[in-house]
């Protein structure tokens, strides 16, 4: 049996509780990482005890939206006796560059994490510009 005993356990389980509900699962939190090289963006997120099947990424006049839903471990009929991870749907929206080509974004989803690729477009790439031969101008003065 896991207990809590004492009136600090009791204090530290209802500010847990009340913190949750007043946040709700729609608005907690997905943590992410993000960084970019050359010719992308990657973005990871955390999403453990998501399956993959709850998992939407939409992308929408320059902003992400990912959403996620994680079902309560606890069977219908049982008695809760703790419950500190937050269950429901998740959503997290983030703007995206128009120097991102979300046509050619890859996602793949390993061990709770989920790692996206937006190439950059061809427009945000460097690219040298090539110099033609030709009589040089005299300036006048």
């Amino acid at each position: 049996m896991l207990a809590r005993s004492g009136a600090l356990g009791d204090i530290d389980r209802l500010v847990h509780q009340v913190a949750r509900a007043a946040a709700g699962p729609a608005t907690a939190a997905i943590a992410v990482d993000a960084w970019r090289d050359d010719e992308a963006l990657y973005l990871q997120f955390d999403l453990p005890g998501m399956d993959r099947s709850s998992i939407e990424l939409t992308t929408e006049r320059g902003a992400l939206t990912l959403s996620a839903e994680r079902p309560s471990p606890i069977p219908a009929g049982a008695r809760a006796v703790l419950t500190e991870r937050p269950t429901g749907r998740f959503t997290r929206r983030l703007t995206l560059s128009d120097a991102l080509d979300t046509t050619a974004a890859h996602a793949t989803y390993d061990n709770g994490v989920l790692t996206l690729r937006i190439p950059l477009a061809a427009h945000a790439k460097p690219r040298k510009i090539a110099i033609s031969g030709g009589t040089p101008k005299q300036l006048t003065a």
